[in-house]
């Protein structure tokens, strides 16, 4: 009698869920950002079931139309965020930078050359806060708050009343809608050159963050400034850097939202540096630094936009829980990204 010897079971590879769980167990840093993605997920199922026409190209064109400035703060706080710091002069730049952009273009100067100059202006801003806080050892949190007060004072030495942007100012371009797919009825697929602005800062800065000495030195500043120095990284112009991407980007931020309101007012932006912060944190930048990604930030920024728009479509749920809503979800990404910390630890 013959014995037939059983052929071997090849064991097929690992699972899906098995490398998941493995890639998740080796980098826990991602598993706030991957939170954020789901919640946004879960907000668009939700608003689709609850109101309809969310899941439509009107509503995704005026989600990044209305967020393009707090997408490009969000990328302006992850860079300051990744060292450990904080910056809560954003809002008072792009007080101070809009109404002075919109003072010079009713002056007659070159469009041009007053964008320029709203951006370097956050820029002036940011390496005054980095100078401060790199070599005087000035506290982040003081000295930003410091650069608030100072915005907000001088832009309102500039003005208390609201400036208008003149109706055929060329500024007014960047907020002119780009038809991309014409859709039935009212569903188009519009963009702004403001959109496209702030996609190109999107896509520089995760360049610079993971493909380049000074990304890496940013990261590595937030994990420990003293072992970054031991390593002979530029510590101390990679710190005053952050600080002058992060004002310049608010000064671009005031171009942004500018050309789309086409006014500026001495109260612009209060509360916007919080809004930036929180868009980082959902997003899942950690607040201790070296954790974080751009590309998270962005998603954060979403997720308060979209928030405001089911709050608009309900109808019956005042615009003050909007604030609330921010708070709670701000606190439970707060308490993964500890939990997170601890694992890593």
């Amino acid at each position: 009698m013959s014995v037939i010897a059983a052929a071997p079971v090849q064991s097929s590879g690992p699972s899906f869920m098995d490398r998941a769980r493995r890639q998740l167990t080796a980098n826990p840093s991602v598993v706030p950002t991957i939170a954020s993605v789901i919640i946004f997920v879960g907000m668009i199922v939700y608003g689709e079931i609850a109101y309809g026409k969310i899941v439509q190209a009107s509503t995704l064109s005026n989600l990044l139309i209305n967020n393009a400035h707090l997408i490009v703060l969000a990328v302006a706080l992850t860079f300051v965020i990744l060292t450990g710091g904080i910056d809560l002069s954003v809002g008072s730049v792009i007080a101070v930078s809009s109404v002075a952009g919109v003072m010079l273009s009713n002056a007659g100067w070159n469009p041009l050359l007053v964008i320029v100059l709203m951006v370097v202006i956050g820029g002036l801003f940011g390496l005054v806060s980095g100078i401060l806080i790199r070599y005087f050892n000035v506290q982040p949190f003081i000295a930003t708050l410091a650069m608030m007060f100072l915005g907000r004072g001088l832009a309102s030495l500039l003005s208390t009343k609201p400036e208008q942007l003149p109706a055929d100012s060329p500024i007014r371009l960047i907020a002119e809608k780009i038809k991309i797919i014409d859709g039935p009825k009212v569903n188009d697929l519009v963009i702004t050159p403001a959109v496209i602005i702030a996609i190109v800062v999107v896509l520089v800065a995760f360049f610079v963050l993971h493909r380049t000495r000074t990304g890496r030195t940013v990261y590595a500043i937030g994990g420990s400034e003293n072992s970054a120095l031991l390593m002979g990284l530029p510590v101390p112009r990679t710190k005053v850097l952050v600080y002058v991407i992060s004002g310049s980007l608010a000064g671009l931020a005031a171009v942004l939202y500018t050309a789309r309101l086409g006014t500026a007012q001495n109260i612009t932006g209060i509360g916007w540096e919080l809004d930036a912060i929180a868009a980082a944190v959902i997003g899942g930048t950690v607040l201790t630094g070296a954790y974080g990604y751009v590309l998270g930030s962005v998603v954060g920024a979403l997720v308060l936009g979209l928030m405001t728009v089911l709050i608009t479509r309900d109808g019956g749920i005042p615009p003050e829980m909007t604030t609330i809503i921010t708070g709670g979800i701000l606190l439970v990404f707060v308490l993964l990204q500890r939990v997170v910390t601890r694992k890593k630890e």
